[in-house]
């Protein structure tokens, strides 16, 4: 009897003990089995659009309802504050400057499909890692990284050669011209230029011609007639690209083949969402990874009659709110998978909101909060703090804030680790990896300097000084905001990163963020008694930083950015290039 007692109570202790020792292993899926990715990126929208950051006027629930299950991070940094730039160094989690995707010229991002300048071939892609790791990889959406280098269907750029098994979107990037109902959006300053040189090379040719008729002006009709043949040069050159912006960059692909040359905008949401759901349930079975790059919220926010006229903050709001129900549908697609618990979601945006663009009285562009400036502006908070949400149920706490200084170049090594990959160890990664930080087993993001750059002018330098808690950070260049006491450049529309529309400032302005997160009350020396030694140690920072940089291959040099009619992507028989494969009557009923 007493054996049988001995006997019993040692098989409870054995299942105890095997219990508890089963239990971390159950509470931590990243562990036994490769989670799903989902990761969402906006497209310019500005920290204080949603609601979860303070804006109590745009209804963003979906987004809202990530933050309440996930991690908030209310100080993430983009790499730069153009879409071209910033989505190299996602991919990569390197500094654009590092891969030649930022610019040394004021064309600071991707101009045409048919360019030759794109994300190297050399660079390593999170979804590359993850495609050998067995992965399905898909890009819905945006892309703005370039599709050809040297002919037409090389295709080098193209997602589907940096890692996505799977593309449906476009290779460029959403603009007004897109929409025949907008006022023309692409390098509009310099098409009114070339536009009035030509009428004024129109007018002295037929001066010229009607002079010469007259017999008020003694010139050959050689000259004359070369003149008329230089004017239609001279028209042809430019016309043949800026006339047809249309056909050439607002296009769909899928894969490698074009089906909407020019893209019917009135369905381009719905297909995207139709996409976005369709990988999903196709990979439900294996590990995934979809990045659903949205075309909103850029101009000309394209938004479908069900949200127009809904939001208080017009086009731009209605635009944001279709964009959060879309969030929304594609959380309900995970969920009647049964994947919640398998699969982190992120969301965040490109850079900040766009200030400048406005139509008349019609404000079109995001909105920033609290902080200065937005868009195309290196230094200042409103155009790198963006908004950056994780979910994961039963790995990332629930409602966690994390004020930490992060980077949107720190997924790179955060996906790649838990896919089970290993970050390339032949160049610098800029990225840290996020989940002991996102799960607080840390409490300190591992970023100490984060450098600024516009362009590849470096603008500011922010140091995390993790013992006394002070995020300084020193601006050396800043742009001249106009009219004066603007908080943009709206005689721009873009603010400049070099030349006359910048101030350069020696000894640098100087903002401890921890207490002036607006950046409205730059430090001196007289008062701030650390001005000198956070001076020094930034410049000591800049000067390390600088070594680990190599001379590369610009890809927006002036000569990779223009439009070249052998790379251009073309459904048809070039220039013929018109095309609707996908059809109304695939368009599925969301």
């Amino acid at each position: 009897m007493i054996w049988q007692q001995i006997s019993h109570w040692t098989c409870l202790v054995k299942a105890l003990i095997f219990g508890l020792l089963l239990q971390p292993l159950m509470t931590q899926p990243s562990i036994i089995t490769q989670p799903n990715f989902v990761l969402l990126m906006a497209d310019d929208l500005g920290i204080g659009d949603v609601g979860c950051y303070g804006n109590d006027t745009i209804r963003t629930p979906n987004i809202d309802r990530l933050a309440r299950e996930g991690v908030k991070l209310t100080q993430h940094i983009t790499a730069a504050p153009l879409c071209t730039p910033s989505r190299a160094a996602f991919l990569t989690g390197r500094y654009p400057i590092r891969s030649g995707m930022d610019a040394i010229n004021n064309y600071r991002v991707i101009f045409w499909n048919g360019g030759s300048g794109g994300l190297p071939t050399n660079e390593t892609t999170f979804a590359k890692i993850l495609q050998q790791q067995g992965y399905s990889t898909g890009l819905i959406g945006k892309w703005h990284l370039g599709v050809n280098c040297e002919h037409r269907n090389d295709l080098c750029h193209h997602p589907l050669n940096h890692g996505f098994d799977y593309f449906y979107g476009m290779p460029f990037t959403l603009i007004s011209d897109c929409q025949t109902t907008e006022e023309p959006e692409m390098d509009r300053a310099f098409r009114k230029k070339v536009w009035l040189y030509t009428q004024m090379i129109v007018l002295a040719t037929l001066t010229t011609a009607l002079g010469r008729l007259s017999g008020l002006i003694s010139v050959h009709w050689k000259t004359v007639i070369c003149l008329a043949l230089f004017t239609l040069l001279f028209f042809v050159s430019w016309f043949s690209s800026y006339g047809f912006v249309r056909y050439w960059n607002c296009i769909i692909m899928r894969n490698h083949e074009v089906t909407e040359q020019p893209m019917v905008t009135e369905r381009t949401t719905s297909f995207i969402l139709r996409e976005s759901i369709s990988f999903i349930e196709r990979n439900k079975h294996k590990p995934f990874l979809l990045f659903l790059s949205f075309l909103h919220s850029h101009t000309p926010l394209l938004t479908t009659d069900k949200f127009l006229g809904k939001s208080s903050h017009g086009l731009y709001g209605d635009n944001v709110e279709e964009m959060d129900w879309m969030v929304g549908q594609v959380l309900d697609a995970i969920d009647k998978e049964g994947l919640e618990k398998n699969t982190l979601v992120y969301f965040a945006s490109d850079h900040g909101g766009w200030l400048e663009r406005q139509e008349g009285k019609r404000q079109l562009g995001g909105w920033n909060g609290i902080y200065r400036g937005g868009k195309a502006m290196g230094g200042w908070e409103g155009g790198i703090r963006i908004p950056g949400i994780f979910r994961w149920p039963g790995v990332l706490p629930a409602g966690k804030v994390i004020n930490e200084p992060t980077s949107l170049m720190d997924i790179y090594p955060t996906v790649i680790h838990l896919a089970g990959g290993v970050v390339p160890q032949d160049r610098v990664i800029d990225g840290r990896d996020l989940m002991p930080l996102l799960q607080g087993t840390v409490d300190h993001s591992e970023h100490e300097f984060l450098f600024h750059y516009c362009g590849t002018h470096l603008h500011a330098v922010r140091w995390h000084q993790k013992d006394s808690g002070a995020i300084w950070k020193a601006h050396y260049v800043t742009p001249n905001f106009r009219p004066l006491g603007a908080g943009g450049c709206y005689d721009r529309g873009f603010c400049p990163c070099f030349g006359e529309g910048v101030t350069h400032h020696d000894p640098p302005l100087l903002y401890d963020l921890s207490r002036d997160p607006s950046e409205s009350q730059p430090l001196s020396a007289d008062t701030e008694p650390l001005f000198d030694t956070v001076i020094e140690q930034t410049e000591r920072a800049i000067e390390e930083h600088r070594r680990t940089l190599t001379a590369v291959p610009q890809q927006l040099s002036v000569y990779n950015i223009i439009w070249k009619p052998w790379l251009q992507p073309c459904c048809g028989t070039f220039p013929f290039c018109w095309c609707d494969k996908e059809g109304d009557d695939k368009l599925a009923d969301l």
